[in-house]
Order: C-alpha cells, then structure tokens, then sequence
C-alpha cells in the first residue's frame, strides 16, 4: 500500500504532446472498432444550421477507416485549419511582447500598485465578472484569446503565475459561456431545436451563473493567494515558465513612465477598447482581430522608437517564445479532423442516447448531463453539439415523463462547463496562455470535480421543480 501511494505522489503528467497524441491514437483505434454511421441532416429555418433528423441514424458500409498514415496527414490537415488561430495567437503576443520589452507594462503595474495597494487582487473577480456577463449574455468566448497573453504578463509581474492570468480570462469567459442566460450560441439555438420558448427558464440560468462563477472566482483567488505568499505552491515551480516575468512589487513601485510609454500605454488601452466596438458592433472575428493586434504590434514598435529592423526582430524574438503554444492548436484539430473522417462521431452519439430508453427521469436527466460530457471530447463546438443532440434528447426527455426543457439544461451543463477540461477544448487556450496542458491539469481537476458535482445538482433540482 505504501508502495502504491509513494508511485502515486511521485506521478508526473506527461508532456502537453504526449497526451495529445495518445487520444489522436486512441481515436485511430476507434475508427477501427466503432462502425462508421450518420444521421440525416436538414436545414433549419428559423436558426439556418443543419439539424439532425432524429431516428434517422444509418450504418455507413462504404467508409475505409484512416490508417497510420492518414493520422498524420490529419495532424498536417489540423495545422492548415487552425492557421487564423495560430496567427492570433502570434500577432497578439507579438504586440504584448513590445510592451514588456520597452518598460511600458512594468511602469503601468507600477502605478496601479500604488493606487490599490494590497487590493490589486481585486482585478481577479472583477474581470471574470465582467467576462462571465459578457460571455453568458452575448456569447463572447474567442474574441477574447487576444486578451491571454495581456493577463498573463500582468498577473506575472504582479508576482503570480501564468496559470492565474490565463484562468482569469479562460474561467471567467468560458463558465459565463456555459451559465448561457441568453447566450444566442448556446441556449437560443438549443431551445430553438428542442422547440422550446425561447429564453425561457431564464431565471433558474441566472442562479447557476452567480453559484458556478463565483465558485471558480473564490477558486482562483485562493490559488492567487497561495502562490503570491509561497512561489512553490504555482503548478508551474520548477518548470521552464517559473518565475519568467516575475516582478517584485518594489521593483514596480520605482518603476517610472516615460513619454513614449505613456504614449504606448494609451496606445494598449485604445486597442482594447476598439476590439471590443469592432467586434459587437463591426463583426470583426478572428481574422480581422489578428491583422489589428499585428498592426498595433508595428504601431507600439514606432512610439518605442525603435527601427523597421528592431521591430522585425523583436517580433521575431516574440515568435520563439509561443511555437510550443501554437503547435497544441494544430493537434487539438487535428484529432478532431480525424474523427470526421472516420465517422464515428454520429455512431457515438447514437449508442449513448440508446442506453436512456427505459430509464426512469431522474435517471435519464442525469444520464443526458453525462452523455452532453461525453460528447464534448468528440464535438467541441457549442452550435454542433446543440444541432447533433438537440433533436435526439428533446424527444427522448417527453419519452420518459420530463419536459425538453430539462434536455436543453443537461446538454447546457454537460456540454459546456467541460470546456475547462476536455483536451480538445482546453488545450487551445492552454496555449493561448502559455501553460502546458498537464500543468493545466493539475490545477483545473479539483475545480472540474466540483462543476461536475454541481452539474447533477442543478439537474437534480431541475426535475424537481418542473423546469
């Protein structure tokens, strides 16, 4: 027993790599068990997105499963695919990059250390506030990656980790997203499928929007405390990403603005704020954001003073130091791209939603909460997990005595808050902030535990109110 528990604190997590490639293998292997199947898709013409036809499930016989070779050609297929993601991520660190290098950053943490004091924690909650509204109401998630290495290089020099400023901005976007209030990529197409009012319910959404995001932002804020009194206690200690950055306080308090840092720094929050306009109000996304971060990235290098040469070569250094972040983008599609080919995602999902047939409604509930986790290791976008299992779950909920409302929660709940932790969901933005995947892990597992608990809770609730 002794043996057992001193291999099991001894236990590392294998490299961000590693893990990816053993599901992409894992997912190779099952294009090979699994039989390849589909069901027939419609448009939908209230939301225009192609729906499933429930009950229309259909074995493929004429499908070749991917061979070894085809895995990689998947991997290469995954690289090309995520290619605007990859670029966002280079371009936004490449304008944050600047700013750190020229002192701009240092002097402007300097001054709000002054102001607040032992209150800079305090941008912990109010940031995830702030995103969690906007990511619940709106449905704001990817126009936030440019905000990662911002964050990251803030709480960093502030003297936390980089897992603290990745998880303000992933946490705080990506729980609002799931407590969807009237998220119109969540909740609006979901309840459309399952022909159900729109919106409605909304009251009992906005009870598990203020239990979940203050959970993870008291979780947060406990591993921000523990780290800024013992560096030890960071996921990251010993690791490549240990204290880069890190600043003490009295170093930022001495830390003066010059001209052209002011300037730079006016530059920072006008970017922002402009982001922000240009995407509510211009729908600019993910192209249009990374050619505006490389532009002010081009800007900031002018009001720094530097060259044409000095810039190209400060983006350059910038580069080096995110290829392991944007290699994990290209597996995370690239496992993905191989499961479309194999087609076996349809099949999954029908084999699940067999296992509810006979099942009592508590029990289905919970069985649908499972299935929508289940389901997000193979479909990680919101929309076509809603148009996948929307029409399959609606029909089974009033099958056996619960309203379809209760199936639009369970695939909320279940597909949503496993963001955080799925592989190919989180990897993404594991990269985004510079934090490798099995260091995510490590910090992530006890918060998931609870979401999860707190998944069934609601569930549980749900049904027993008659939602």
């Amino acid at each position: 027993m002794a043996g057992i528990k001193e291999k099991l604190k001894n236990f590392k997590m294998p490299h961000t790599y590693v893990i990816l490639i053993t599901i992409m293998a894992l997912v190779l292997v099952l294009t090979h068990i699994i039989p390849a199947g589909q069901y027939e898709r419609v448009e939908d013409p209230v939301s225009g997105k192609n729906i499933v036809v429930a009950d229309s499930f259909e074995y493929v016989d004429d499908v070749d499963a991917p061979g070894i070779f085809d895995m990689f050609l998947a991997l290469e297929a995954g690289y090309v695919d995520a290619a605007d993601i990859m670029f966002l991520i280079v371009f936004a660190y490449g304008f944050v990059y600047i700013l750190t290098k020229n002192g701009t950053m240092d002097a402007a943490l300097g001054t709000l250390v002054k102001k607040f004091g032992n209150n800079v924690q305090l941008l912990i909650p109010v940031t995830m506030l702030i995103l969690g509204i906007m990511a619940s109401t709106m449905g704001i998630y990817e126009e936030v990656y440019g905000l990662f290495p911002v964050f990251v290089g803030i709480f960093m020099a502030l003297g936390y980790d980089a897992v603290v400023g990745g998880a303000v901005i992933f946490l705080g976007v990506s729980i609002g997203y799931a407590a969807g209030t009237t998220n119109p990529y969540t909740i609006a197409i979901a309840q459309d499928i399952a022909e159900v009012p729109l919106y409605s319910g909304m009251g009992f959404r906005w009870v598990i929007f203020a239990v979940t995001e203050a959970i993870a932002i008291l979780y947060v804020m406990a591993y921000a405390r523990k780290v800024k009194k013992d560096p030890k206690k960071s996921v990251l200690y010993g690791s490549d990403l240990d204290g880069i950055q890190a600043r003490s306080i009295d170093e930022l308090q001495t830390a003066k603005m010059s001209t052209r840092q002011i300037l730079c720094l006016v530059e920072f929050f006008g970017v922002l704020l402009f982001l922000f306009y240009a995407i509510l109000n211009l729908g600019w996304y993910i192209d249009e954001i990374s050619a505006f971060f490389f532009m002010a990235m081009v800007v900031a290098g002018i009001l720094s003073g530097y060259s044409a040469t000095d810039i190209c070569k400060t983006f350059i250094e910038s580069t080096k130091s995110m290829v392991s972040s944007m290699l994990v983008v290209g597996f995370t599609r690239g496992i993905l791209i191989l499961m479309k080919q194999g087609m076996i995602t349809d099949t999954i999902v029908h084999g699940l939603v067999g296992l509810l047939s006979g099942t009592g409604t508590y029990v289905a509930a919970y069985g649908m909460v499972i299935i929508e986790n289940i389901v997000k290791l193979f479909i990680n976008g919101s929309t076509s997990a809603a148009t996948i299992t929307m029409p399959i779950l609606a029909p089974a909920a009033e099958l056996v005595g619960m309203s379809r409302s209760i199936a639009v929660l369970a695939y909320q709940l279940g597909h949503s808050f496993a963001d955080i932790f799925w592989p190919t969901a989180c990897a993404l933005c594991c990269g985004l902030m510079g934090v490798p995947i099995n260091k995510w892990y490590k910090f992530i597992t006890p918060l998931f535990g609870i979401l999860f608990v707190m998944e069934f809770v609601f569930i549980t609730a749900a049904v027993f109110i008659g939602y």
